[in-house]
């Protein structure tokens, strides 16, 4: 089976029946259904020899063909769960009818998928992104600058993250940028005390010559920078240049210098390489592959000295091991970053700022306030942070009676902490008074204001950013032609967005979708574009109720998030799906979904602690073992047994 990421097609990790736009209880829905589904609305363009794009209806007329072409059946439900399929002009299937049909093709291509149990997915080589390179060269030389902020910055991929293998390529431009990067930090490493401490580990003496000096100081560092043991082979062209640069008259310390430049652009340093598996089957993890893995996740960076002592002693395999470790490198300062690359990219709120900017003439006091606008993004990443040091229940990033406070957070919130408390700048973990409407992720800001527009609030921003971000399963696209919502100041009297949006859904090309997309923005309704209480929108009174397309009703985001505890398994499995991604560093393919589904099940008997969902990544299959690599054509695979 090809891999195919949840970052295009992630139903097919999560489960439809889950859903919250259900349409109610219904009959059990069976291959005979899907057939007939197939047949009224692909069969004119998929059947017989001219069949559309070579898809053949024949080719998935056997429920055995849910296994032997999930391939095809992969393209054709994303396809139809977009909304591509049938094509326009086609008659369409009711969205009832489009909702059964993949959310059976969901469950049961992942039925067939976990039928052998939890195995190794692919582990592709993966370049260092530009966070990662910077605290890699940190942590190796002690250089604390933002040494990457001139290298090209890295897009999403995989489950959204940009430490995804599958845009983390080498560019020439890439290339060009590392030379210019490996040379600045080498330089300023010359001259730092602290960074010529741990490079200058031996200098020529009596009875030692420059070229023993040089071969200590590679022996000491190479294995660091290339977070493995380094063969004699591997080392020699590194003292072949030092040697290249003594001959034209550099110092000792100089050559040692120019030498290392090329360790920092050697693919050994930049990709993140793991030996192959050439056997049949899964296999455990190399120790120092297996570091690299764990350090990635957690820091972002190399291993420190006690990860390669631990993976030197063969013991990093050992569960009790990894358990401890794991509450260790939680507990260490660099997890910060962990926290922050992992929350603003899930949640989106690092577009806060850049694409995501509240317009300065309608919130002046948010556009002058630095310290505000710093507060409020930090808020959501110290806040899942503390959750995770705590080890508390992961449903409290839902709702919980504690936040991240600080003077000018609760100014702005009206929320009022005590005297000590509201006094201090600096962010701290602090009980929320009674009725403050801030408990959990959709209080905050930063959340309420990235899924908002620059000018004003968007329930159906809002109510799409919950459907992806927090349950995992986001609403189809658009269709095309959709009519633009009549904006306030085109009617004689001001409209509220909800008298706006009813407007529009009067279009039945708009119905559909925001019935399931509309109930959850509205419930938030009362917070305005940066988070901001209000009680009234275009002077009149809030209406934040809302319903789901099965009936579901709430009021304001106290009872919607009341709603949401109720389905937290969905919560929680979107929660899941993403961090093993972030942890994997690619995009989860359908046989991952076993791995969500186990580690799942091991937080509902944990009760959902924070830590025990790290621990379960950490632990499970994909993460510690390797898959064996796919079937060589007969040319390569002999060049690939005649190596060394």
């Amino acid at each position: 089976m090809s891999f195919f990421t949840t970052r295009q097609l992630r139903p097919l990790i999560l489960l439809a029946a889950c859903s919250l736009a259900s349409a109610g209880p219904q009959g059990e829905y069976t291959f005979d259904d899907a057939q007939a589904f197939v047949g009224t609305y692909c069969k004119s363009c998929h059947n017989g020899k001219s069949a559309v794009g070579g898809f053949n209806l024949e080719r998935v007329a056997s429920a055995a063909s849910l296994r032997t072409e999930a391939q095809k059946w992969i393209r054709a439900n994303a396809r139809v769960r977009n909304g591509e399929m049938p094509p326009k002009g086609s008659p369409a299937p009711p969205l009832d009818q489009r909702e059964r049909f993949t959310g059976w093709a969901e469950n049961a291509l992942r039925a067939e998928a976990c039928a052998a149990g939890i195995t190794a997915g692919p582990a592709p080589i993966r370049r260092l992104n530009r966070d990662e390179y910077t605290a890699t060269i940190r942590d190796l030389l002690d250089i604390h600058l933002d040494i990457g902020h001139a290298l090209p910055a890295d897009g999403a991929g995989g489950e959204g993250f940009d430490n995804a293998a599958e845009t983390l390529f080498l560019s020439p431009l890439h290339s060009e940028k590392y030379m210019e990067v490996a040379k600045f930090a080498m330089d300023f490493a010359a001259k730092e005390f602290k960074s010529r401490a741990k490079v200058l580990v031996r200098k020529p003496g009596p009875g030692v010559s420059a070229d023993q000096a040089a071969r200590e100081i590679f022996e000491n560092l190479l294995p660091r920078a290339f977070r493995r043991p380094v063969r004699a082979e591997e080392a020699a062209p590194y003292l072949t240049l030092f040697q290249a640069a003594q001959k034209q008259g550099q110092s000792f310390e100089e050559s040692v210098f120019f030498s290392l430049r090329a360790a920092l652009v050697s693919p050994l340093f930049l990709f993140r390489v793991e030996p192959p598996n050439r056997g049949a089957g899964d296999r455990p993890l190399d120790q120092y592959a297996l570091a690299s893995r764990l350090s990635y996740f957690l820091w972002g960076s190399m291993p420190d000295e006690m990860l390669f002592d631990i993976a030197a002693a063969g013991k990093l395999q050992d569960p009790k091991v990894l358990k401890e470790l794991v509450r260790r490198m939680i507990r260490n300062d660099r997890s910060l970053g962990f926290a922050q690359r992992f929350t603003e990219q899930w949640l989106r709120t690092r577009e806060l700022g850049t694409e995501k900017v509240p317009d300065a003439k309608l919130f002046p006091t948010y556009a002058a306030d630095e310290e505000l606008r710093s507060d409020i993004r930090f808020e959501p990443i110290l806040f899942f942070r503390e959750i995770l040091l705590r080890d508390l229940p992961l449903w409290n990033l839902l709702t919980s009676k504690h936040t991240i406070g600080t003077g000018n957070l609760a100014k702005h919130y009206g929320v009022k902490l005590p005297v000590r408390q509201a006094a201090t700048k600096q962010p701290q973990w602090v009980d929320l008074p009674e009725g403050s409407r801030r408990g959990g992720l959709l209080g905050m800001s930063a959340v309420l204001a990235v899924s908002s527009y620059p000018y004003r609030t968007s329930p159906v921003l809002r109510g799409a950013w919950i459907l992806d971000s927090i349950l995992g399963t986001p609403p189809p696209p658009p269709p095309p032609n959709v009519p633009a919502l009549e904006e306030a100041h085109g009617a004689a009297t001001p409209k509220t967005v909800r008298e706006r949006l009813t407007k529009h859904r009067e279009n039945p090309v708009c119905a559909g979708c925001h019935s399931r997309i509309d109930g959850l923005g509205f419930a938030l309704e009362n917070y305005d574009a940066i988070g901001r209480w209000r009680d009234e929108d275009a002077g009149k009174p809030v209406d934040a109720s809302g319903e789901l397309a099965d009936g579901t009703k709430f009021e304001g985001p106290e009872q919607m998030k009341a709603m949401l505890l109720e389905k937290k398994d969905l919560f929680i499995r979107n929660l899941t799906a993403k961090m093993l991604g972030y942890a994997m560093g690619r995009g989860l393919t359908l046989k991952d979904s076993c791995t969500v589904d186990d580690i799942v099940a091991q937080l509902r008997e944990n009760d959902y602690s924070a830590q025990t969902l790290v621990e379960a990544i950490v632990l499970s299959a994909p993460f510690r073992n390797q898959a064996a690599m796919p079937p060589q054509a007969p040319a390569r695979a002999q060049k690939e047994q005649n190596k060394p």
